[in-house]
């Protein structure tokens, strides 16, 4: 298990271009917007994953010619109260850590 930093590199594009829009495929928003999360407040899922989801514990799933990646499983809770059990995948670089998706867990 590891700590992953608390600066990590959230995309603005990754929330508001794939989140939060509703998708054909692999769509987030409706679970998202169960807990109040919207194209609106973006800004809300990104500092909800900075604050209740990054201090968490990380772990490892596997080393990519990429980076290292890790999963942090939690919960959000968003602006109407609701909370959402939550995996996220993190990639770790030499560079950077960089927040690479979100699923319902």
């Amino acid at each position: 298990m590891a700590q992953l930093s608390l600066n990590s590199v959230i995309d603005r594009a990754k929330i508001t271009k794939y989140l939060l829009v509703p998708l054909p495929k692999d769509d987030k928003s409706q679970f998202l917007s169960q807990a109040g999360y919207t194209l609106e407040n973006w800004q809300q899922l990104e500092r909800d994953l900075r604050t209740q989801i990054l201090p968490l514990e990380a772990e490892l799933i596997e080393d990519t010619r990429y980076g290292q990646k890790y999963i942090i499983r939690g919960s959000l809770t968003g602006t109407n109260g609701t909370t959402l059990r939550v995996k996220t995948v993190w990639m770790v670089t030499s560079s950077e850590t960089r927040f690479i998706t979100l699923v319902p867990n």
